[in-house]
């Protein structure tokens, strides 16, 4: 969990440093992302742990000493298959009933936590355009972030349509006492202001034009559209990854239902162009028939050919132009169906990819007879990799519409079930399968009977 943690803040660090959070927000925000990281976190768990158990029982021998007392491997497996199972029901539970909340709190605060403006009021050396009404630019910034040098500030005001500029050689920045506020100390400067006509004449009109000089002067500029603000969560609550089982199951037979009844629709609308030809009955008294012929511009002249091509073009340009739209929805609705289906299995996959990697990780352990984090780890990492890898591409097949559900999802489990079967029978043998001097000794045998030809 640790390193996916650290590869959630790796990966959205740029949108949340330099945005004035506060520390429990970030904790909220980790909180989350961790829950959201078990459907990943915790079959490693499982695997990775019972590699180790196991290897570290038999790197010390007690797995010599439990079979020499007559108990069995998949004796003692069973404790912890009682557990793993336990583990498995807990994790359908969760993926049912935690994760959903769990995903709509996490995705609901990142989205806002990206869309919050930079707490990084002043950049320097370039225009700041962070505050309505104002273009700042900052030259210069001493390394306490408060200071600063040449500063530039464009000011217009909308409804008054007055145009100003300032200039100041010094200022100092900091935050009123009631964090609504940013206040600029200026020193040493000059504003420029341009305002508009008093009678409000259109027609030539005179302006008035203002200068005058300071030597201190506050600017004070509104920080409160940067607080964080929180979107309603009802606008994320129709995501698939936010929905239990119940209404992930009423979502696929909605869109069901819509693709059913667009594909009657579309029978309805293609019918009146299909043409049915009706063929007379054989007759008792003709023995012998010419045999018939598709070529429809057989026997027609130039002009009645034209003619039948023109027709066809037409209807088949009609047709087009009705299933066009409505091939859009189609693909719009299928892929919803395909993306529920995915969401709806991983419910159950999460349990089963428990119980398959402690059936393969419990007696690989047994087999490698290493414990601790050296080769278990290795060894894990690879087994999993392999796991995810295919669940990934099987998901990817599913959300493209090129698998069907129970065989996209479910296909990683398919294949390393037998491997973990194999394994456990391996193991309860005793099986040398990992060790390197009985493949040494095989392939001397087989180079030698190869010289002995």
């Amino acid at each position: 969990m640790f390193v996916l943690l650290m590869l959630f803040l790796w990966k959205y660090i740029d949108d949340l440093i330099g945005k004035g959070f506060e520390w429990y927000v970030i904790m909220e925000l980790m909180a989350y992302a961790s829950a959201t990281n078990v459907a990943m976190a915790l079959p490693l768990s499982v695997l990775l742990s019972s590699i180790m158990t196991y290897g570290s029982l038999g790197e010390n021998y007690e797995l010599v000493a439990i079979k020499s007392a007559g108990i069995s491997l998949s004796r003692a497996l069973y404790p912890m298959l009682v557990v793993v199972l336990l583990l498995s029901i807990s994790a359908f539970l969760f993926s049912d009933y935690m994760l959903p909340r769990a995903n709509l709190k996490y995705f609901s605060l990142l989205y806002d936590a990206r869309e919050q403006k930079s707490a990084n009021f002043l950049p320097e050396g370039v225009f700041s355009n962070s505050f309505p009404g104002y273009t700042i630019r900052v030259t210069k910034k001493d390394p306490d972030g408060q200071t600063l040098y040449g500063l530039t500030i464009y000011q217009k005001d909308l409804n008054t349509n007055v145009s100003s500029v300032l200039f100041a050689q010094k200022g100092r920045m900091y935050r009123a006492p009631d964090n609504q506020t940013l206040v600029l100390e200026l020193e040493n400067g000059i504003r420029y202001e341009e305002s508009a006509p008093q009678n409000g004449s259109t027609f030539n009109t005179r302006q008035t034009f203002t200068r005058y000089r300071f030597k201190t002067r506050q600017q004070k500029l509104d920080i409160s559209g940067f607080k964080l603000k929180r979107t309603d969560e009802g606008a994320f609550k129709t995501a698939y990854q936010m929905e239990n089982l119940k209404q992930l199951n009423g979502d696929m037979k909605k869109a069901q239902h819509q693709i059913d009844s667009g594909l009657l629709t579309n029978y309805k609308l293609i019918t009146p162009y299909i043409k049915y030809y009706q063929v007379p009955k054989k007759s008792a008294t003709i023995k012998k028939y010419l045999p018939g012929t598709t070529d429809v511009f057989k026997g027609q002249q130039q002009g009645t050919k034209l003619s039948i091509i023109a027709n066809a073009l037409s209807e088949a340009r009609s047709i087009n132009d009705m299933i066009k739209s409505r091939d859009e929805r189609y693909k719009e609705v299928s892929s919803n169906l395909h993306a529920a289906s995915v969401e709806y299995h991983k419910k159950f996959t999460l349990s089963a990819a428990c119980l398959v990697l402690f059936l393969i990780g419990a007696p690989l352990g047994a087999i490698i007879r290493k414990g601790g984090l050296g080769l278990p780890v290795v060894v894990s990492v690879i087994f999993f990799l392999v796991y995810y890898i295919i669940e990934t591409i099987g998901e990817k097949y599913v959300k493209a519409g090129d698998a069907s559900p129970l065989v996209g999802m479910w296909i990683a489990i398919f294949i390393l079930t037998p491997i973990g079967l194999f394994l456990s029978y391996k193991a309860a043998n005793d099986s040398v399968i990992f060790d390197i001097d009985m493949y040494r000794r095989f392939f001397a045998k087989l180079f030698k009977a190869k010289k002995a030809l």
